[in-house]
């Protein structure tokens, strides 16, 4: 399982000119599935995102949480994270889970990640060509790996 993970001051999604996910200040998590992710991974994953120390204080060193400050969370499914473009002009995408798979694992993670967070947790739409506008805050965005 790999994220993308950007501090924002807000995000949001919309499909077909319909906004179906919208924060404010927190994280924006662009998740991507592989088919050996299971539920550990999920685990370690959403156990990063609430805890990750990616905010400042007055001093400007990332010292608080996404809880710490009670932001918000939008989940993006993006199986693009596992495009692999080293050979050729078009990349493929044989690393990624089957759409299956992959939706039934970005259900799940969005599912403990509410549970265990206790914040606003909004989400994309699986599968679905969107739009996603967001105001990088920093920018600082990080890349995470479950394996």
């Amino acid at each position: 399982m790999r994220l993308l993970l950007q501090r924002v001051n807000s995000a949001t999604v919309t499909v077909d000119s319909q906004i179906i996910g919208q924060i404010g200040h927190g994280v924006l998590v662009f998740l991507g599935v592989t088919e050996s992710d299971g539920q550990e991974d999920i685990d370690k994953l959403v156990d990063k995102v609430i805890n990750l120390r990616m905010f400042a204080q007055d001093d400007k060193k990332f010292d608080l949480t996404v809880q710490d400050i009670k932001g918000e969370i939008l989940v993006v499914s993006q199986f693009t994270l596992y495009g692999n473009c080293k050979n050729g002009r078009r990349p493929d995408f044989i690393e990624a889970a089957s759409p299956n798979k992959a939706e039934l694992l970005y259900k799940k993670f969005i599912d403990v990640l509410r549970d265990r967070s206790g914040l606003k947790v909004e989400t994309g739409q699986f599968a679905a060509y969107m739009q996603v506008e967001l105001e990088n805050d920093g920018p600082v965005t990080f890349w995470l790996d479950s394996k």
